[in-house]
């Protein structure tokens, strides 16, 4: 007797369509986001040199890098001499040109600044400067005005495309305060008639801002699927989500047990799926120039980063050139802590022997601890 499974085959296609295979990829550590009207092409190296300055004169050696992030004195040095190199070459991973609420409402202003921003992302593409990541966050539709958002997002592509003959790798476009699930759709219809409009070679992405409850609510794992593979990214909104939420000032912080829930339901959402994760931002710099103040900054923001890293979000906003220094230190700092002990554990799997220790390794935190070491890779090389 040959007792089949009916349907298996259908319902198998379906999980390999929706849950792909893949290794842990490169994903920027940050996304830095400048509003519009303040964006030009200096504005990379401008932060980098910023934050640089900033490190010169608040944390020159790496003793002070001990003090101020927690870091054990036998990683400082290292820490230390990669964040100054990382700032030199590379300050900025993501960027984000903010049409939304960094930039605000403008009557005839946005379309001069579309066409701005795209100039200037022509010309740092062509001086090989373009970060690794980069796009724009364009207006929400729960705005009411979908069509002033749609304008800037065509007009942006228009003349970036024109400039720079093609668009450039590593594009995507973050769509924010999603209330209603059909706005995710009419979106990705958007995007696809730029696509034919544009002659693109590649359909155009998009990542989704969760800071909104009712986002919360329609997050689920085919919804990447629904949309016909364009959802690249889901970015938590700290402010956003907390004010809707009803918390009192002095409460809307990254490390609210009620923004750990809206991440976790992001995680559990989107596991397997292939979407990537980013978390919220520290919206202060610091109050004054004085290095108390400057480390009372770097101090709290590292907090925020480490917070994030231990609940499996890799990827967080800045909003100042000082967040910089805080988030490579915080970074570097968390990988290569743990980078030898993890290597050690994957050796021993792989020969057949105990790891010592009393450590006793499932086959599935072998698969983690892999993804950690490759991840760690990405983000230190």
């Amino acid at each position: 007797m040959r007792i089949t499974v009916g349907g298996f085959e259908d319902v198998h296609r379906i999980q390999q369509a929706r849950y792909p295979v893949r290794e842990p990829g490169w994903q920027p550590v940050h996304t830095v986001y400048v509003p519009a009207d303040r964006f030009s092409s200096s504005t990379p190296s401008t932060w980098g040199g910023q934050a640089l300055d900033l490190m010169k004169t608040h944390l020159p050696d790496a003793e002070a890098l001990a003090e101020v992030f927690g870091v054990p004195s036998g990683l400082a040095a290292g820490v230390h001499t990669r964040v100054a190199a990382k700032l030199a070459a590379e300050p900025v991973e993501d960027l984000r040109v903010d049409f939304e609420d960094g930039y605000g409402v403008r009557p005839g202003a946005e379309d001069g600044d579309a066409v701005a921003a795209a100039s200037a992302l022509a010309d740092l593409h062509a001086e090989g400067r373009l970060p690794r990541r980069w796009g724009l966050r364009v207006k929400s539709f729960a705005d009411g005005d979908p069509a002033r958002s749609v304008r800037t997002l065509e007009l942006f592509l228009a003349e970036l495309v024109a400039r720079a003959g093609s668009l450039p790798p590593g594009f995507t476009v973050t769509f924010p305060k999603v209330l209603m699930e059909e706005y995710l759709g009419q979106f990705a219809q958007v995007l696809a008639e730029l696509d034919s409009a544009l002659g693109l070679p590649a359909p155009l992405r998009f990542e989704i801002q969760v800071e909104a409850p009712q986002t919360v609510l329609f997050l689920r794992s085919d919804l990447a699927e629904s949309l016909g593979g364009r959802l690249a990214a889901a970015h938590f909104g700290v402010f956003d989500y907390t004010a809707a939420i009803g918390l009192p000032p002095h409460e809307q912080r990254l490390d609210h047990p009620a923004c750990d829930h809206a991440r976790h339901v992001m995680q559990t959402a989107f596991a397997g799926t292939g979407v990537e994760l980013s978390d919220g931002s520290l919206a202060a710099s610091p109050a004054s120039p004085s290095t108390q103040d400057v480390h009372a900054l770097w101090r709290r923001h590292a907090e925020l980063v480490r917070h994030s890293l231990s609940h499996g979000f890799y990827q967080g906003w800045d909003m100042h050139p000082s967040h910089l220094v805080s988030r490579f230190a915080t970074v570097y700092a968390f990988h290569l802590e743990r980078y030898d002990s993890y290597a050690a554990r994957v050796r021993a799997w792989e020969d057949s022997r105990e790891a010592g220790g009393g450590v006793m390794d499932e086959p599935a935190t072998i698969r983690t601890l892999v993804a950690a070491l490759r991840r760690a890779d990405s983000a230190l090389g």
